[in-house]
């Protein structure tokens, strides 16, 4: 398992961001913690939201923000229903503004900040239903890649 580089107080503001990101719509978002990246983040990324089985929700609107701390990598992967509701570079422009903050070591404020701006798009596309349950966990998930 990776080293948990938040400290409780900074994992709540992450589980809180989270929380309200999904208060008012359908979509589910995660945030998975990598030490290392032995590939593309991407490519990682897409094996992570497979094994948190983020592609099991029933509208196809999960977003993962994957985050390797050692390898300073980066991904933000929207399922089918999502990037078909957001614009083209829609990902790339909150990955920029989360990078941002990243420089600086504001990781926390980063991922708030992305996690909030992706909750606004799920709103738009994916309003919340009556009858909308949390599919997935809002527990921030970590494991060590560098065996």
């Amino acid at each position: 398992m990776a080293k948990n580089p938040f400290s409780e107080t900074q994992q709540k503001a992450i589980q809180d961001a989270i929380a309200a990101a999904e208060l008012n719509t359908s979509g589910e978002i995660r945030v998975h913690v990598d030490s290392r990246c032995k590939d593309e983040p991407m490519k990682q990324a897409i094996a992570t939201f497979e094994k948190l089985g983020m592609h099991k929700t029933e509208l196809r609107n999960a977003v993962l923000f994957y985050v390797a701390m050692d390898d300073k990598k980066l991904a933000i992967l929207g399922d089918k229903g999502i990037n078909e509701a957001v614009p083209e570079n829609f990902w790339d422009e909150i990955k920029t503004n989360m990078v941002t903050h990243f420089k600086a070591s504001n990781f926390t404020e980063g991922l708030v900040e992305g996690i909030l701006k992706a909750g606004e798009q799920l709103k738009a596309a994916f309003p919340y239903q009556s009858d909308d349950s949390n599919e997935l966990s809002n527990e921030i998930s970590f494991q060590d890649n560098n065996e």
